[in-house]
């Protein structure tokens, strides 16, 4: 493992989806799958997301519309709040899932817009 790199990948990866999230990932990471959160924390988020030539805004929107596609519920509902926290707003959140509604499908948009309510909900402490 490249230490440097695993740090810089930490300290991206908190700062998108929230140190205590992250934490909690590694907290309760075991024998099974702590080597997994090691490559995640390294690659994808060392060596891609520290990567100049895109922003965090436009790695989070490539990452709406990539979950919304791959149909991901669940990392879709991570990646909203991250893209929250790098910056966009519901509005532009709203246009990544109309685009996903005309090149990946309209069923594929009722979810994203599924999740983004529920992410939206809990944020403003309110039922979806």
């Amino acid at each position: 493992m490249d230490k440097a790199l695993h740090d810089k990948g930490l300290a991206v990866r908190k700062a998108v989806l929230g140190a205590e999230h992250v934490e909690r990932s590694l907290k309760t990471a075991d024998d099974f799958n702590m080597p997994f959160q090691e490559l995640v924390t390294e690659y994808c988020w060392g060596a891609v997301w520290t990567r100049e030539g895109l922003t965090r805004q436009s790695r989070s929107i490539l990452n709406l519309g990539m979950l919304s596609a791959l149909n991901r519920p669940h990392e879709l509902k991570l990646h909203i709040r991250g893209a929250l926290n790098n910056g966009l707003n519901r509005e532009e959140i709203r246009e990544v899932f109309m685009q996903v509604a005309i090149y990946c499908g309209v069923p594929a948009a009722v979810e994203s817009f599924r999740c983004a309510r529920e992410v939206f909900a809990e944020i403003d402490g309110k039922k979806p």
